[in-house]
């Protein structure tokens, strides 16, 4: 909560308007409705209420009646009820709270369920400009088998979305609300209201919850967390809503857009001194009170002095001051270093003109103790009393600069002494400046010539047990002679005292030696056995967890040739040096990416899970099933898997050069190392792969997940399409599956994602999203013109009807393609992303298409006849996939010229095989 406008730290400012005031001049005090638009005086607030109801400390900027409340900031007390209810000036936000810049609203809806109606929807919107609902809220919703997705009201922009399921069991009583009968949306940013839309996906179920559901749904916005870990509470506010914690809602002062506007305005500025303003992210500003940190504290760049007056008076009671603080003017290296010394005590004036009393200085720690002392000083009008109890530590700096910069200003750099050196000073995360320490083996004040002096090592106790010499900074030690021994008291080698056999002892000592060795030996190798059966045992058990006896089976019938191989933990270990940090290539969804060597010098890339919940292990399981019988030259080559350790492992292919989404998107403002005829080779190549899982590998696949960054590029730039996740194998039988909605936003099929039915065509529709970043240049999810986040498939296809598709093709395109090759992709690019499935072609028609795309690119390049041009394969799209009208207003790209022809015949006869492919 941030700190009050005037009440803590403000100067009252007393307004006295006289008979003969000018509207004018009130205008510079009121503004409309009774606000102020200038900081009042205590008394001028005296006469206002302080509490309506059950809410007290109603205090400025907030008030209820003219004079009051600043602009803005206007309460209202309805008394027509039994116990009078605060609410905001709109008269329908009932308050129960006032802090200092917000307010606590309750924000609850409670939502019946009607027979057949599926959507329900609910919003809140700011009564004004400037009013914001805090970040730090939470929204939550209570019921049964819920699609919840979150909006900021008035925009398209989406804040979250959640999922409330109760699978055929009663909603719990206890335990976090985690899906199961309740969901949470965490707000990202300050919203200026919001709109839900509650989509019920199974009235049926819904309905057989009706005792404990009260047919409907709740939901509700509270600042508390509390819910997230105690969903006891949660459910009960069912036949109680009291039991719900409010929303935070912040104020900001919107008479001027911002701090620095506003403080140009004298009469009309919020902040008091000693105040600070800021900025506020829905436009306005805030004033919070500024912070007197006791802390830690420096001098100003400018002010420092190095040179010292000589005979100054350094001391004070039994207290030394050590340069470069100081006592009388001229002793001291700045004024904020200054001392002041009364009936034997010493006190500091810190930089906001407070005293405390200093009771040690430190120059070797850089440090400075305070005790408390009760201090009245006056600031800003009012008299602010500072105490610190029982001691605090200030940190403290020379002057606000890094030691790099501060020794190139020789005329103000602290550290005199040649044996001393500069070390930056920071507090937390708070860079403070520099300060100066000896050299190690000095000792003394780095401050002054000559300050830090050698410390005679050889006078040291425990430092030398021998014959000592001192040099400056160090010490050499050389033991003493045979038959010699060290006298701590004379520190000298003296003849020893002591006769002993030495036979006897030197016996005794080899037979205890060689005794210890043998049985430190034993234990060692007793433990280390120990131990491996320990791990061993571990690794087993991890290996039957990890579903090993499964996997096991699902692979055991491969061929020699292409047996997938299961690798041990301990030879992982050795090729990625126990998972260093340096050998991480990536962060996926389900996991991190290392780069191993294997025994036999291949380089390999290792998956290894995120998370071990049952639910990613049955995902593993899967991607290892599907990769496993999966052969094709655009597919990543899987070599093996290790479930030997908590988190399984994935080994397979090494792709060197990243991904599709880094060569497109790192940056943007560079020029595209992939060419467009890459990029046609590219896709057509990872059609290819995407038809093969569809209709040409043993059982059909379903990807699930295909987008830019699942698309790797290896060592000659050859697709290869990775990720297997979160794919689903079907039998030949079946054209779909029922499956929780998976994938990442901006590529997901809206078909698959409103009905769950997961067909070849929800793969056709991401492809086709990949077609449009490689037209483009853009991401999925990509800012727009006005600052907002936008589909890229969407914002596509309004292009493409609109004509205007020509102004958002990257230009390195343009200035390689041409006019047909743009209209030829951009039409298979909206065949794809038709919104229903039936409408989209398969995979195995997109990839003929790419490839007879390419093939009569080559030809032209060739100056080859094309046969058929425009005809032959226009039959694969969908009827009403041709060329939009719009598409007629591209203007003519330049000629390209095209380097790797010779590729053509494997070309045409790759695209004459793949037409007998089966579907």
């Amino acid at each position: 909560m941030r700190s009050s406008f005037v009440a803590a730290c403000a100067i009252s400012l007393v307004l006295v308007c006289s008979a003969a005031t000018t509207p004018r001049a009130l205008a510079a005090v009121y503004g409309d409705g009774g606000g102020l638009l200038s900081i009042p005086s205590n008394d001028s607030l005296a006469h206002c209420p302080s509490s309506c109801g059950d809410v007290d400390d109603i205090a400025y900027p907030f008030g209820i009646g003219p004079g009051c409340f600043r602009e803005g900031f206007e309460l209202k007390c309805n008394t027509s009820t039994k116990t009078p209810k605060l609410y905001m000036k709109d008269g329908t936000t009932q308050i129960l709270y006032v802090g200092d810049d917000d307010l606590w609203a309750p924000m609850h809806f409670n939502i019946t369920m009607k027979p057949g109606t599926d959507t329900y929807n609910i919003s809140w919107v700011s009564p004004r400009k400037g009013v914001t609902i805090s970040q730090r809220n939470t929204f939550y919703i209570i019921g049964c088998n819920i699609d919840v997705t979150l909006f900021e009201y008035g925009t398209r922009d989406a804040v979250g979305y959640c999922v409330s399921r109760c699978d055929g069991e009663k909603v719990p009583t206890e335990g976090p609300c985690n899906g199961k009968g309740c969901c949470s949306i965490k707000l990202s940013r300050d919203l200026r209201g919001f709109r839900s839309t509650l989509v019920q996906v199974d009235a049926t179920a819904a309905q057989s919850y009706q005792l404990q559901l009260r047919h409907g749904v709740m939901a509700f916005m509270s600042y508390n967390d509390y819910y997230v870990d105690n969903a006891t509470d949660l459910f009960l506010s069912w036949t109680n809503t009291s039991n719900i914690q409010e929303a935070l809602v912040q104020f900001a002062i919107m008479d001027q857009p911002s701090c620095e506007i506003a403080r140009m305005k004298n009469t009309s500025y919020a902040c008091s001194t000693g105040s600070n303003c800021l900025n506020m992210s829905s436009g306005g500003y805030t004033c919070e009170c500024a912070n007197y940190d006791l802390y830690y504290y420096y001098a100003e760049q400018t002010d420092y002095n190095p040179k010292r007056k000589e005979h100054c008076r350094r001391s004070c009671g039994n207290m030394a001051i050590p340069f470069p603080f100081g006592l009388e003017e001229g002793c001291f290296a700045s004024e904020r270093f200054q001392l002041n010394c009364t009936t034997g005590n010493i006190t500091l004036f810190n930089p906001r003109d407070a005293r405390y009393n200093v009771t040690d200085v430190s120059i070797e720690e850089g440090t400075m103790v305070v005790s408390n002392l009760l201090n009245d000083t006056e600031y800003g009008g009012e008299d602010i009393i500072s105490q610190v109890y029982g001691g605090a530590e200030i940190k403290w700096a020379v002057a606000n600069l890094t030691c790099d910069a501060a020794v190139k200003k020789d005329a103000t750099y602290a550290c005199r002494s040649i044996h001393s050196n500069c070390l930056n000073v920071t507090h937390g995360n708070i860079f403070m400046g520099y300060r100066c320490k000896c050299l190690p083996g000095f000792r003394g004040n780095p401050y002054i010539q000559d300050g830090c002096e050698d410390i005679d090592e050889c006078l040291l106790p425990n430092y030398c047990n021998g014959t000592c010499q001192n040099l400056p900074g160090n010490f050499t030690c050389t033991s003493c002679p045979r038959r010699k021994e060290f006298n701590p008291i004379t520190r000298q080698c003296v003849a020893s005292a002591k006769q002993h056999n030495l036979i006897i002892g030197i016996t005794t000592g080899i037979s205890c030696g060689i005794g210890s060795i043998i049985i430190a030996l034993g234990a060692i190798i007793l433990a280390n056995k120990w131990k491996k059966s320990i791990q061993k045992r571990i690794r087993r058990a991890y290996f039957k967890k990890n579903q090993g006896l499964l996997l096991e089976q699902l692979i055991s019938d491969e061929s020699a040739t292409n047996k997938t191989r299961i690798f041990s933990l301990e030879e992982l270990e050795e090729a990625t040096n126990n998972f260093d940090a340096t050998r991480v290539l990536g962060r996926g969804g389900h996991g991190t990416v290392y780069k191993g060597i294997l025994s036999d010098q291949s380089v390999v890339a290792i998956k290894k899970s995120k998370i071990v919940e049952q639910t990613e292990i049955d995902q593993f399981i899967n991607e290892v099933a599907i990769l496993s019988q999966i052969i094709h030259r655009n597919v990543v080559k899987l070599f093996g898997c290790c479930l030997e350790s908590e988190v399984p492992l994935l080994v397979y292919e090494f792709i060197p050069n990243g991904t599709l989404h880094d060569r497109l998107h790192t940056d943007v403002s560079v020029k595209s190392s992939l060419s467009w005829d890459d990029r046609i080779r590219i896709a057509s190549e990872a059609a290819g792969a995407l038809a093969y899982l569809h209709s040409a590998a043993a059982i059909p696949i379903f990807h699930r997940d295909v987008k830019s960054s699942n698309i790797l590029l290896d060592g000659n730039f050859t697709t290869k399409v990775s990720d297997f996740g979160a794919s689903r194998s079907v039998s030949l039988d079946e054209t779909h599956v029922v499956t929780i909605v998976q994938g990442t936003f901006g590529y997901l099929d809206p078909e698959y994602y409103h009905t769950g039915q997961l067909t070849e065509k929800s793969d056709v529709y991401s492809f086709g999203v990949i077609l449009v970043e490689l037209l483009t240049r853009k991401k999925p999810i990509f800012i727009n013109d006005v600052g907002t986040k936008q589909s890229l498939s969407h914002y596509f296809v309004d292009r493409l009807r609109e004509g205007s598709l020509i102004e958002i093709i990257d230009s390195h395109v343009l200035e390689e393609a041409h006019r047909e090759d743009i209209d030829d992709i951009a039409s298979l690019t909206e065949a794809c992303l038709k919104l229903r499935g039936g409408d989209r072609p398969t995979m195995k028609e997109v990839e003929m298409r790419l490839q007879f795309l390419r093939t009569k690119r080559l030809r032209k390049f060739q100056f080859l006849p094309v046969p058929g041009i425009g005809g032959e394969i226009q039959h694969l799209l969908s009827p009403d996939t041709g060329k939009s009208q719009a598409q007629n207003n591209y203007t003519s790209a330049g000629d390209l010229s095209y380097e790797g022809i010779s590729s053509c015949y494997s070309l045409e006869q790759e695209l004459s095989s793949s037409v007998s492919l089966p579907r």
